[in-house]
């Protein structure tokens, strides 16, 4: 008996409940910025480089991230070899806080709490604050690691007055910011303004008020 369109579309709505995405694949597919499962481990790919040896079967070799541990690791892929890719996505979350059990993040649509271990989070804690939104990211769903933009903006918390004398264009001073840190900034800048830092070399990038 043939099927009704009620009965197709009624099997096609139907999802399985979600699994790990294991996508294998040969090691000439790996491209920098995918994330393999090695070792048991998310890695992120940094590096990599297709070698050939004479007459012998060529392979990958590559610079690898655990996006665990933060180890870093190189070990190369010969043609032979099967490597599984993973799926990864990312997702905005706001901080929340943090305690002894890690940082604190919040989905604002479903108020889902995510915490990442502070061994995870690292000194990218120092870019940290409290309400603003940041990119995690996710593979197979679980929550792995912080990814910071490219500039983050802070209060400045303690500013010396400049000195009488102190009028060159160039010259700085030691401001501290609302997480604790330091940075060199403008004489101009004064406790309570807000200012635009560089999160890969905490460099002052301008002032925000």
């Amino acid at each position: 008996m043939a099927l009704s369109w009620y009965s197709i579309t009624h099997v096609t709505l139907y999802t399985k409940p979600q699994e790990k995405v294991i996508n294998m694949a040969s090691p000439t597919d790996i491209r920098k910025g995918r994330v393999m499962d090695y070792q048991g481990a998310p890695h992120l790919v940094l590096e990599m480089q297709h070698r050939t040896q004479g007459r012998q079967a060529g392979f990958v070799q590559t610079t690898l991230r655990n996006l665990q541990s933060g180890s870093t690791t190189t070990t190369k892929f010969r043609s032979t070899d099967n490597v599984e890719f993973m799926h990864t996505t990312t997702q905005k979350l706001e901080f929340s806080y943090k305690d002894t059990e890690g940082h604190h993040f919040m989905d604002l649509e479903t108020y889902e709490d995510t915490v990442l271990l502070s061994e995870v989070i690292g000194e990218d804690d120092y870019f940290l604050v409290e309400g603003n939104t940041y990119d995690i990211l996710l593979v197979d769903g679980d929550a792995i690691r912080l990814e910071l933009p490219a500039s983050v903006e802070a209060k400045v918390i303690e500013a010396p007055e400049a000195l009488r004398g102190d009028t060159a264009g160039n010259v700085l001073k030691p401001v501290t910011i609302s997480s604790g840190i330091t940075i060199q900034v403008p004489l101009f800048i004064k406790k309570d303004d807000v200012i635009k830092i560089s999160t890969s070399d905490r460099s002052y990038l301008g002032r925000v008020n």
